[in-house]
């Protein structure tokens, strides 16, 4: 069998461009601990109050020590449940103080939701039946928005709230 030399230089390249996605791919895995969440937390879908984190008088920010907090959000049919603040009225803006990291945990009954911080590096998708979870610290002082970025229904483009970080 007879090849081109363009086959060859073709082939060559091709293979090469392998070996050295193969080599990246690695480094990532191993030497760096680059790996899928393979201790996700499961959640009884149906009764998500079940989990402490998750009660309604848990919902929102919670300051956990000096310069930690904690967000527990569940996101439902077009909404994101932040908690209630002392007028029984949905919370739809959180502050959070400039340089503290943030644990966010998520969760949802219903449909795959997405959840976003824009201009941060939050970005998560939330399942039922799982707690997604990452934490973050907060920069940049500013106001930012947090929107499913997965589609989940015509009320999909109400699905919103307000984060901002303050000095």
């Amino acid at each position: 069998m007879h090849l081109h030399k363009y086959e060859k230089w073709w082939l060559t390249f091709g293979i090469a461009s392998l070996i050295v996605f193969l080599i990246i791919l690695g480094f990532g895995a191993f030497y760096l601990g680059t790996h899928p969440q393979s201790h996700g937390i499961t959640i009884d879908p149906e009764n998500i109050e079940a989990e402490e984190a998750f009660k309604p008088e848990n919902l929102g920010l919670t300051k956990v020590d000096e310069g930690k907090y904690v967000l527990n959000v569940v996101a439902s049919a077009f909404n994101y449940d932040l908690g209630t603040d002392e007028d029984g009225n949905p919370v739809k803006h959180i502050q959070i103080p400039k340089g503290s990291t943030v644990l966010i945990q998520a969760t949802t009954p219903d449909v795959v939701h997405g959840f976003n911080i824009a201009g941060t590096n939050a970005n998560m998708m939330v399942e039922p039946g799982y707690i997604s979870s990452m934490e973050i610290e907060m920069k940049q002082p500013g106001e930012y928005t947090l929107l499913c970025n997965e589609y989940c229904g015509v009320g999909h483009h109400m699905m919103f709230a307000t984060v901002e970080v303050t000095d």
